[in-house]
């Protein structure tokens, strides 16, 4: 006798909406918690093969956290698609630019590389201050 809850494509799957403030806080340890509330983990009715996770807003993520010397060290490869069009930049640059980019590149990084991953991104939404456009979804 089977027991175990699994969701089919054709129900309503609920997404709650989830507000994670970045001020002072460390960027892996945020990436680990975006990442589990987009994939779903904390919920009971996970299933590994469907999209059940949630939408998650970050705030302040221009003030975000690092250890020791990343802001120079850590290194982020991007290719133009060029000959000769490998692009680098550390993570100073990058958060001084685009303060997103780097908080959305970690969490990808802890998402399963499959069919999913692009869908559950698009569940993340990241804003560099405190102000977002989804004030009445978020708990």
């Amino acid at each position: 006798m089977n027991k175990t809850f699994a969701p089919k494509k054709s129900e309503n799957i609920n997404k709650d909406w989830y507000l994670i403030d970045a001020k002072n806080k460390i960027l892996g340890k945020v990436a680990v918690d975006v990442a589990k509330k987009l994939m779903g983990k904390d919920k009971s009715t996970y299933t590994r093969n469907m999209n059940v996770g949630d939408c998650v807003v970050v705030v302040n993520a221009e003030k975000v956290a690092v250890t020791g010397k990343k802001l120079e060290d850590k290194i982020y490869y991007r290719h133009t698609g060029y000959p000769g069009g490998l692009r680098s930049a550390t993570l100073g640059e990058v958060m001084a630019k685009y303060p997103d980019r780097a908080i959305r590149q970690a969490v990808k990084g802890m998402l399963p590389k499959n069919k999913l991953q692009k869908v559950r991104l698009a569940n993340l939404y990241i804003y560099k201050g405190i102000e977002h456009p989804h004030m009445g979804q978020v708990k």
